[in-house]
């Protein structure tokens, strides 16, 4: 064998280890598998509230007859983050959920809050929701403008609790007319993607 070809395979070698690397630091973290009577809070601002659409074709709706098991809805039109950590508390104890689906934020960005703050406050919605025994799953939102992208915070949280993360079905529903009643609101049809989003993330992560 040539010295050029035995550099070559060498190279191919490396390239396939670094792609399998990578693709176990994307693996999605495990959880604890739902209990068939355990209780899912969604909980965040209009897009989980579903405003846009029926009450029963938002997101959480479509997801409890997706997976089988109680999903609660605690989506609040026009929260912002300080207002959602300060009401988490007591959703907390009168669902006591196994699971927590987090997707806040949205309001922060068009009410230019800060970034700094929205993060702050939804590590701390991670932290309350542990306390009180719930795994946690976190949607990104993605920041109005030209070129709308999910805020970098969300993936650094996400990776610091080792949490099931996807920051991509917001950006992709709300950046496509085909899925929104207005510019900042899903249609049925985009809900309907969030619920199958949150599904595969629940699938993968074995919570179902």
């Amino acid at each position: 064998m040539t010295l050029h070809r035995r550099r070559f395979l060498k190279s191919i070698a490396a390239l396939s280890g670094a792609s399998l690397l990578g693709a176990c630091s994307r693996s999605t973290p495990t959880l604890p598998r739902l209990p068939a009577d355990g209780v899912v809070l969604a909980y965040g601002d209009s897009l989980t509230f579903g405003t846009g659409a029926e009450a029963t074709s938002s997101y959480p709706a479509v997801l409890e007859r997706r997976i089988g098991r109680k999903v609660f809805n605690a989506g609040v039109p026009g929260e912002t983050t300080p207002a959602g950590l300060a009401r988490l508390p007591g959703i907390l104890d009168y669902v006591r959920p196994a699971l927590v689906v987090l997707c806040h934020g949205g309001n922060d960005f068009l009410h230019k809050l800060g970034d700094e703050q929205a993060a702050q406050n939804i590590r701390a919605m991670v932290q309350a929701a542990r306390r009180h025994a719930a795994s946690v799953v976190l949607i990104g939102v993605p920041k109005p403008g030209l070129l709308p992208s999910t805020a970098d915070f969300y993936e650094k949280i996400a990776s610091e609790f080792a949490l099931p993360y996807d920051g991509e079905i917001m950006k992709s529903v709300l950046t496509d007319n085909e899925f929104k009643s207005d510019l900042i609101h899903p249609n049925s049809r985009g809900y309907a993607r969030i619920a199958e989003a949150v599904e595969r993330l629940l699938r993968q992560s074995g919570a179902v």
